[in-house]
């Protein structure tokens, strides 16, 4: 084999072209998006086949990067509150949590009881919809096309409860420095209640439907092996840390707001593979359920009417310094890391986003596998792109 290497013929100034050695001629360069219904946005992966198998994947960003943490160094801290409901639309109010708590260390706000403990039940009810909307696509990225459909039933349900507490129903942006911008009122409270009940009651079904069938089996099960070491070499956090086998849980191991008051527990599985990723996320939200319950049960003693004491006004000047927010999303970990030299403008904002992490072992994760397995991997990751390409 001759030892020097030759570009491949492709479009001029495609960073991404693979160099090949002669011989290998007979391998497939396949582009996977940046439209393709598996990668759930404009994610473009570049495979390198030989036949079914794939040899080699790299994951190219930048279709639909938007500056978010450029766009924090020329916005007030107030106008930056709506981007959070950008970069992860699937479960933005986490991002919402983590920014304003961020910047609450920094300026040393206080936060209602009441407050926190809306955000906490706005929150897990945000997170089933982000879960069961990665169930649906993922099974239809598998060929079920039923399954979505009961996904998005059930997804109206809170998304329709999360209308009337916060106004929108999908790119949230309800919390304030300092607390919340409406109060959940009480005659929600038995709606919220019935949701969670038909939710729970549904969850049965879907493992009856989905979960035991021996077709589903056979396209996740020893499919996808993430070990422990992997985890850790990319920093790989949330359901895909947890279905190898590590119970770690920002809300447990580094716990925020009055997550501490409540009891839930922390699916684990140590599969390693795509079904355990796929089991860890059905228990959440079977957890989110029985936390959400909890929450509803605080709402009456939080009856001192304060969502938000003493709010700071648009234009506010935090004291120079650094803090960072920290929480637990749908897919992970998520930080942000809030500088001010004590101007009404942000200094620095970084940006922490699980989706990123967890998109960094694919092509470690998928190199050897069916093409047809290699769909199956990215889809228990449950991938948000805007959150990686920030």
């Amino acid at each position: 084999m001759h030892p020097e290497a030759k570009r491949l013929e492709v479009e001029d100034g495609d960073f991404y072209s693979r160099n090949f050695e002669e011989g290998a001629d007979d391998r497939l360069i396949l582009n996977m998006g940046p439209q393709h219904p598996s990668t759930h946005g404009v994610l473009r992966v570049v495979l390198e086949l030989d036949g079914e198998y794939v040899m080699r994947a790299d994951p190219v960003l930048g279709y639909i990067h938007r500056m978010h943490e450029k766009m924090g160094e020329v916005k007030q801290w107030h106008q930056y509150l709506p981007n959070m409901g950008r970069v992860d639309y699937l479960h933005a109010l986490a991002w919402n949590h983590a920014y304003v708590q961020a910047v609450e260390k920094l300026a040393e706000i206080e936060v209602p009881r009441r407050a926190e403990v809306i955000r906490i039940l706005t929150s897990e009810l945000n997170r089933i919809t982000s879960h069961l909307l990665w169930w649906g696509a993922y099974l239809l990225d598998l060929g079920a096309f039923t399954p979505i459909m009961y996904a998005f039933e059930d997804r109206e349900r809170i998304m329709d409860l999360l209308q009337k507490v916060t106004g929108s129903r999908l790119t949230y942006c309800s919390f304030r420095f300092g607390g919340v911008c409406s109060d959940f009122p009480d005659e929600l409270i038995p709606e919220a209640r019935e949701v969670a009940k038909i939710l729970r009651e549904r969850l049965p079904m879907f493992k009856a439907l989905v979960t035991d069938n021996l077709i589903l089996r056979k396209r996740v099960e020893d499919i996808g092996i993430i070990d422990d070491q992997m985890c850790k070499r990319y920093g790989a956090t949330g359901p895909v840390l947890r279905g190898s086998g590590i119970a770690c849980d920002v809300r447990r191991s580094d716990p925020y707001s009055l997550y501490p008051e409540f009891d839930f527990e922390v699916p684990a599985y140590g599969g390693q593979d795509a079904f355990a990723r796929y089991l860890v996320r059905m228990d959440e939200m079977e957890q989110s359920l029985n936390i959400v319950d909890q929450a509803l049960d605080m709402l009456p003693g939080c009856d001192d009417g304060h969502i938000i004491k003493k709010a700071p006004r648009p234009g506010f000047k935090p004291p120079a310094g650094e803090a960072y927010g920290c929480v637990e999303g749908a897919r992970g970990r998520i930080g942000i890391l809030v500088a001010s030299d004590g101007d009404k403008v942000p200094y620095r904002i970084k940006l922490r986003s699980p989706s990123f992490s967890n998109l960094s072992l694919f092509p470690e994760c998928a190199q050897g596998v069916l093409l047809a397995d290699a769909v199956s991997i990215m889809g228990s990751l449950d991938l948000v792109i805007p959150e990686i390409d920030r």
